[in-house]
């Protein structure tokens, strides 16, 4: 029989999309005051697999993602992404459509969690209206992509940029 025993923290990560660079760069600050320092900022990525978000966010819309110095629980999960809910809040324009998207989640040594709050069948409920969605699997040496990665999450951009994000945090966790 297995006991159970506590995850080991994970590196938490932030994708900010929007139209307007100065916006990302304002709620990265944001991010940075509640959840530590940044000790990563990726550079401005083309947000064009999907015109997904144009209707309310606009056209040419480009992706940053950051992570912060201090690990953190997996657990609490929850509590960034409704906080992240409430920082888009404060980014609408008058017509109440929202001028950035954050999608918090995490990496750990197997995979990279995202939060939603959007059930699905492959999204298991965590509380408070947050889903945690599995985007993408650590196998064979590499992040992969999974039947439902969005895919952005899919291209050798983002696989890329994640797998350097993993190693970085494996060093953070001493090496395991």
């Amino acid at each position: 029989m297995s006991e159970p025993s506590a995850p080991k923290p994970v590196k938490l990560i932030v994708s900010l999309i929007s139209g307007d660079e100065n916006i990302i760069a304002s709620v990265a600050g944001k991010l940075s005051q509640v959840y530590g320092g940044i000790d990563f900022m990726s550079k401005l990525i083309r947000f064009n697999k999907t015109d997904y978000y144009e209707a309310e966010l606009g056209k040419s819309l480009v992706r940053r993602f950051v992570t912060f110095e201090k690990l953190v629980e997996p657990d609490g999960l929850p509590e960034v992404k409704r906080w992240t809910n409430r920082l888009e809040s404060e980014h609408k324009d008058r017509e109440g459509n929202r001028k950035v998207n954050l999608d918090p989640g995490y990496i750990s040594l197997c995979h990279l969690i995202l939060a939603t709050n959007k059930g699905f069948s492959h999204r298991p409920y965590l509380r408070d209206g947050v889903y945690a969605d599995l985007t993408l699997m650590y196998k064979g040496k590499s992040f992969q992509p999974l039947e439902w990665t969005f895919p952005d999450y899919g291209t050798d951009e983002i696989i890329e940029i994640m797998n350097r994000l993993r190693e970085r945090y494996k060093i953070k966790l001493g090496g395991n």
